[in-house]
């Protein structure tokens, strides 16, 4: 057992821009947790906000996060999420982003899938 939190939460209101990464083995118990922390912090962001969710480190996430994740998704939507930005330098650790985004998010939301952080700077400065 690990004392590493499984996910960090890093705000930036100026830029509008909210940065999601996952760390280790991440619980469905760790996603509620992210969930509400994501929920808390939503009403800082105005419409057009970004999201960057970063799987760098994940090792693996267990099947029950999508009912938490799939919250987090809907959330976003309701607080006016404009554009998704993910690094998934490994396709197998997806457990299923692109198929909840083509549900959860629809038509308005652009999804930007990236290898690495670099890319994923590099879509932001664009």
């Amino acid at each position: 057992m690990t004392d590493r939190p499984a996910f960090r939460i890093q705000l930036d209101a100026t830029r509008n821009l909210v940065r999601v990464s996952y760390v280790g083995r991440v619980t469905a118990a760790d996603m509620a947790a992210c969930a509400a922390e994501i929920a808390a912090s939503l009403p800082a962001m105005r419409p057009g906000f970004i999201v960057v969710t970063d799987l760098s480190a994940l090792e693996s996430m267990e099947l029950d996060c999508v009912a938490h994740l799939t919250r987090i998704m809907d959330l976003s939507k309701a607080h006016g999420i404009g554009t998704v930005v993910r690094v998934i330098p490994d396709p197998a650790k997806d457990i299923g982003f692109n198929i909840l985004s083509i549900v959860h998010y629809r038509r308005g939301v652009k999804i930007v899938t990236c290898e690495t952080s670099a890319e994923a700077e590099r879509a932001l400065a664009s």
